[in-house]
Order: C-alpha cells, then sequence, then structure tokens
C-alpha cells in the first residue's frame, strides 16, 4: 500500500497559487572535480529513495486538499536542459516533485516548494552527492546533520509539520505596506537569465562586519540601495514606494525541529524612501535591527499561528479544494509578495565532511522569479568562496549591473558568470 502525506503549512499554498507558466521551484547542485556518470548518479539516487521518502512523491488534487503520495516509478536522473528551474507543471508534479539533473561536472535538484525548503534540500543534495562519491570512489564518508545515513529509517521528527507543534496562541497580524515591484520586459519562452557573481566568503564576511551586521542584512541593505536608486529614475517622490527585501528565517533556529520538510518564515525589512536619502550604513543599520527585532521566537511562533489558525476553521476545512485555491489565492495576492521587493535567500555556510573536500569544488543555490516580480537572488557559502545568484525572466539587467558593481567599489572581488552571453 502506497504511503501519503499531508502538505505541511507552509507547503499548502504553492499547489493553490500556481499558474501556467510559474511554479515554485528552486535548486541545489553541486560542482565536481570530475565529470558525472549517470548510471552511478542514478544508482545514488535509487538509494536515496527509501530514506527520503517524502522528497520522492507525487501532487495529486483530493476533494478538500492537495496531498503527496509516494511515486510509482523511480525517478530518472537525466541531462540537463534549456535553463534553470523551466516550468514544473501539474503534469509533471503528478509523475515527481523533484528532478535530478547532471551536466558535465555538476549535479543539480531542483525541488517543487511543497516538498521541502533550503534545509531539507542542502541536506537531500549532500546526502546524495555523498552516495554519489561513494559509489564511484569507494569513500567512507562520516553520516551526521548534512549526509544521513542511509542504513537508518527516516525518523518522525523528520518527517513532521513542525509548524502545528509551535504556533502561538495569539496569530501575528498579516497587515503591511505594499512594497515597491520591479518590472520589465518579458522573455516571450520565460527564459531565466542567470547571473552568478563568486566572492570571498572572507571579504563578504569583513565588509559586512565593518558595518556591524550580518552577511544577510548587508547584501539587502545592498540591494535595497540599488532599487532605491532605480525607483528614483523611474517615478517621482510623492508616487514612490517602500523598498523592503524578503530575507527567509529558518525556524529551526527558534525551535527544536528535525523536519526536512518547510519549516521557513519570511521578514520584510526595508524602508521608504520618501522619507529621505539613506546612506549604506544607515541602510545595514535599519534592516539589521529589524530583522533581529522580527526574527524573535515569540514574533515567530504568532506568525506560525497566523497560518496555522485558517486550517483549524470548521468552515474551511469542510470547503471543497476549488474554494480553498480561490481563497488561498486571494490572500496571497493581498499579502504573499506585496510586502517585499524581492528575495536575498541566504542558506548559509555549508561545512562538508572533509572525505568530500577533495571531490567536490563549489556549491549553488538557485531560487526562482516570483510570481509577481521578475528579479530573485540567492546565495550559498562553500569553503572559501559564497556563490550569489541572481536571476530574472525580463531582458533588462540593470540590477544585477547596479549589485555587483556596488560589491566591487566596497572592495569585494566578483567574478562574474552568466548562463548569456
Amino acid at each position: 500500500m502506497k504511503k501519503w502525506y499531508r502538505l505541511d503549512t507552509a507547503a499548502l499554498i504553492f499547489p493553490a497559487i500556481s499558474q501556467r507558466d510559474w511554479c515554485n521551484v528552486f535548486r541545489l547542485s553541486a560542482g565536481l572535480t570530475e565529470e558525472v556518470e549517470p548510471e552511478i548518479l542514478q544508482r545514488a539516487v535509487d538509494d536515496l529513495a527509501p530514506r527520503f521518502p517524502s522528497f520522492f512523491v507525487t501532487l495529486h488534487k483530493g476533494f478538500f486538499w492537495y496531498y503527496l503520495e509516494q511515486n510509482r516509478e523511480r525517478v530518472n536522473v537525466r541531462a540537463d536542459y534549456a535553463y534553470p528551474l523551466t516550468f514544473m507543471g501539474k503534469s509533471e508534479l503528478r509523475r515527481s516533485c523533484l528532478r535530478v539533473l547532471y551536466f558535465k561536472n555538476r549535479i543539480a535538484v531542483e525541488f517543487f516548494h511543497s516538498i521541502t525548503d533550503g534545509h531539507g534540500g542542502i541536506v537531500f543534495l549532500c546526502t546524495l552527492v555523498a552516495r554519489y562519491l561513494e559509489l564511484k570512489y569507494g569513500v567512507d564518508i562520516p553520516k551526521g546533520d548534512m549526509v544521513r545515513d542511509l542504513s537508518q529509517a527516516p525518523t518522525k521528527a523528520e518527517l513532521e509539520d513542525s509548524f502545528l507543534h509551535n504556533a502561538a496562541e495569539v496569530a501575528a497580524g498579516r497587515k503591511e505596506t505594499t512594497a515597491y515591484h520591479m518590472y520589465g520586459t518579458p522573455e516571450a519562452d520565460g527564459f531565466r537569465h542567470l547571473t552568478t557573481g563568486v566572492v570571498s566568503s572572507r571579504a563578504l564576511l569583513d565588509a559586512a562586519h565593518g558595518y556591524k551586521v550580518s552577511v544577510t542584512a548587508f547584501l539587502a541593505a545592498v540591494m535595497a540601495r540599488c532599487i532605491i536608486e532605480m525607483q528614483a529614475l523611474e517615478l517621482p517622490l510623492r508616487r514612490r514606494r517602500p523598498v523592503k527585501i524578503t530575507v527567509a528565517i529558518d525556524l529551526r533556529r527558534f525551535f527544536k525541529s528535525d523536519t526536512l520538510r518547510n519549516f521557513v518564515l519570511v521578514l520584510n525589512p526595508g524602508v521608504d524612501p520618501r522619507y529621505g536619502d539613506y546612506t549604506l550604513a544607515e541602510l545595514c543599520s535599519t534592516i539589521y535591527h529589524q530583522i533581529c527585532a522580527g526574527a524573535t521566537r515569540q514574533n515567530m511562533a504568532a506568525m506560525i499561528a497566523a497560518n496555522v489558525q485558517p486550517q483549524k476553521h470548521v468552515a474551511l476545512r469542510l470547503a471543497p479544494l476549488m474554494v480553498k485555491n480561490l481563497v488561498m489565492d486571494m490572500v496571497y495576492r493581498q499579502s504573499g509578495e506585496s510586502g517585499g521587493s524581492l528575495n536575498v535567500s541566504n542558506l548559509g555556510a555549508v561545512k562538508l565532511p572533509a572525505e568530500m573536500a577533495p571531490y567536490v569544488e563549489r556549491l549553488e543555490f538557485i531560487i526562482g522569479p516570483q510570481r509577481s516580480y521578475p528579479n530573485n537572488c540567492s546565495l550559498i557559502s562553500c569553503g572559501e568562496k559564497t556563490y550569489i545568484n541572481m536571476i530574472r525572466n525580463t531582458r533588462e539587467s540593470e540590477l544585477e549591473r547596479r549589485f555587483f558593481s556596488s560589491l566591487v567599489e566596497l572592495g569585494i572581488a566578483v567574478d562574474i558568470e552568466s548562463n548569456t552571453n
């Protein structure tokens, strides 16, 4: 008998708001020192299936809710194609909610966001790469948080919806000022332009500490300054909107949870440029302290409650899926993306077992454009390098030009890579 899973609290929204040309998918990848052998990679994927049952699933529509069911078929690895994060439509999701891809020396996994978040994704990727290296080279890689033991069964804690166990009694309000959104000329075929800036992790950390803030707050401030400058060229002062940067908060920092499913919420720190000009130091301080003020256990629990409590309403629980989809889509339009201008999503520094270091050159993390705005930014650090990925589905490249130029002006050398000329 096949096993099925309820979507976790954060996952409920994604199938409800997906569109014909948009689906919330993210990518994690590892660059190896040698070219990938697809036959060995397929064996590694097959070996992971019993250990990560909530990843090897398909998405289905019930009368009341969407649900996940274990794959009927194996997940076949395939050569990477086109561009990152091509549309994952409903027909594909009924076959698999993840893709495993290879290209030259790169192993990539693309996840439909309903099955996991960045933390769960990086654990899956690191375990997959470790198993691949074990099969190819016979190396013995120690198991731990990043590389799970395939001989062990998945724990109940790894599969739980941790939102349900950590909600406060009182829910936080959803009302938030609408942020400025950038626009551009959409690519007719949905092409995603990807620009990667490779920087020294030490130089980035030193620059952030120079402003007495975290790396996330520093990059969010640099990004906010670029967007403020671009909005000033487009709109008169009275018509400008707040510029706010969406940052993801891993709730495992505040609550005891070993879940590999979604357990993240977002904050939208920023400023209103109509109030006056801001130096970079002022932006750094403002954004950093807004993050610190918002990212507390108490506030996160109240924000969790705002997502959990609607599920307990009898009328909504008994409503058919079509009605739920309309309600969730309406709520998302009002508060889902309106509060931020774009994401700066930092997965942090990933420490691989020393035994993997000779074989893994880099890690990358890519989130796609959102439904209502075309640009996004994500980053991950591995070893001495940080990989900052900026993605867009429009032709205009002004934002990434300004952003990476700003880092160079601040003394951070940037090596630029792109999937376009």
